[in-house]
């Protein structure tokens, strides 16, 4: 019997006893090709001796050194890295231990930033339906996923959510991916004008939407056009790359690929890939010296903001990534993977989307492929697939829910950056074994 709150208290979990590259092996021997980096954490697999022994030289140093009295060399140089590479006037980093800390503290940051300038009214936000941004009360205030949501909906503040840019399911037959790109992004506009733009503070979304919607890309246009109704109205964008970013779709920040820049961007996971807790939230100019000129003092903290070991480890990470040119790797190897995927699934009954940005792959999975009808949710085809991967020694992330929070299912893909040829052929293989055996023929 464990005395470990375990996620789901009666299930039973393998024990993982140690991992190497691509693999984690539990305390039988098996070994699991980690297809989803836990949640696309671990994109430098397990075990980088880079980033252990950079963690064991921070650790013979400091470990530990309170931000209210001290900063730090690895925290130091590490927003500098970030800030060098950032798009826009992206300019300060603020630190923390995981992606909901950085999403409370990218919504606090835009409503202090308002009333350093005076404008008080600014109280709400708008977000996206099927979206998420956390599990703590305010960055699941600000996300669209209502199945995580509903439990705690008395506890949260109201925030307005317009559609994703989600075309699979809602682009209209009558339009182009542009045109339905605009009229997605101008409802940002009409909840603006819904709510008084006086009181808006910011628009929150995922360049590439993570787990809720499984590797959703916007269209042509879907950005810029959000970029000038914030523009237009003062809001500021805060976008989320705590999953999609540091380098899954082939780009550092997954925003790149999109020609605008945000006035704050969160990111995590993908920034320390699991060797160490750790999150960030990255300022404009703009908004740090309104801070700095103002009341001089960010009102939010964490005990752990800033701390060496994990930035030590982030570091290391992000050097070895641009020391082996494995963004590149991204690019390349994500062009395996979808060719792979399309080959194996592409007519599939009942796969009815493949899509993503580098190794950031989604499938949807649909009972009727012409309807795109998705399955009964009483079946929990996900929690199926899930078990039949592990079963094939296959880590991949499915989720439930896809479509509108209850129906709907999808399988994430999240490799390791270093993942090779041979490994993307075994990825499609194992997954091919454990949909045959959860589907209906």
């Amino acid at each position: 019997m464990t005395k470990v709150f375990h996620r789901a208290p009666n299930a039973t979990y393998p024990v993982a006893t140690h991992g190497e590259g691509a693999y984690i092996f539990d305390t039988s021997g098996k070994k699991y090709l980690d297809a989803c980096g836990g949640a696309a954490v671990s994109c430098l697999g397990h075990s980088n001796q880079s980033v252990n022994d950079a963690i064991k030289t921070q650790l013979e140093k400091i470990s530990f050194a309170h931000t209210g009295f001290f900063t730090n060399p690895a925290v130091e140089e590490l927003a500098e890295f970030l800030v060098a590479r950032a798009p826009g006037d992206l300019d300060s980093v603020y630190f923390v231990s995981g992606g909901s800390e950085a999403v409370e503290a990218g919504l606090k940051l835009a409503r202090q930033y308002f009333l350093e300038r005076g404008e008080t009214k600014r109280t709400r936000f708008i977000s996206r339906r099927q979206s998420y941004h956390g599990n703590t009360l305010g960055a699941l205030s600000a996300g669209g996923n209502e199945w995580r949501k509903e439990p705690y909906a008395p506890l949260l503040m109201p925030v307005a959510l317009i559609s994703p840019c989600y075309a699979y399911r809602e682009q209209r037959a009558e339009e182009s991916e542009f045109e339905f790109g605009q009229r997605v992004a101008n409802e940002l506009e009409a909840a603006i004008l819904e709510a008084g733009p006086e009181t808006v503070c910011a628009f929150i979304c995922e360049p590439v939407v993570g787990a809720t919607l499984g590797a959703v890309s916007p269209v042509p246009g879907y950005f810029k056009r959000i970029r000038e109704i914030c523009d237009k109205y003062g809001v500021l964008l805060i976008l989320d790359e705590v999953m999609c970013g540091m380098g899954r779709t082939g780009s550092l920040f997954a925003i790149e690929q999109e020609d605008i820049s945000p006035d704050i961007l969160v990111t995590a996971k993908g920034l320390g890939a699991g060797y160490q807790p750790i999150g960030a939230m990255m300022a404009s100019k703009e908004i740090f010296e309104t801070i700095r000129q103002g009341t001089g003092f960010f009102q939010h903290g964490h005990t752990y903001m800033g701390h060496p070991l994990a930035c030590a480890a982030s570091l290391a990470v992000q050097k070895y990534i641009v020391e082996n040119d494995l963004i590149e790797n991204v690019v390349s190897k994500g062009v395996e993977l979808i060719n792979a995927l399309e080959s194996e699934f592409g007519q599939h009954p009942h796969v009815g989307d493949i899509r993503g940005r580098g190794l950031f792959q989604g499938l949807e999975l649909v009972q009727d492929r012409e309807t795109k009808q998705p399955f009964d949710p009483s079946l929990k085809l996900h929690a199926q697939v899930k078990s039949a991967a592990m079963e094939a020694g296959l880590m991949c992330y499915p989720m439930g829910g896809t479509v509108d929070g209850r129906t709907g299912d999808h399988i994430l893909l999240a490799p390791p950056f270093i993942v090779t040829s041979d490994q993307i052929d075994e990825i499609v293989s194992k997954l091919t074994l454990a949909l045959k055996s959860v589907l209906p023929a």
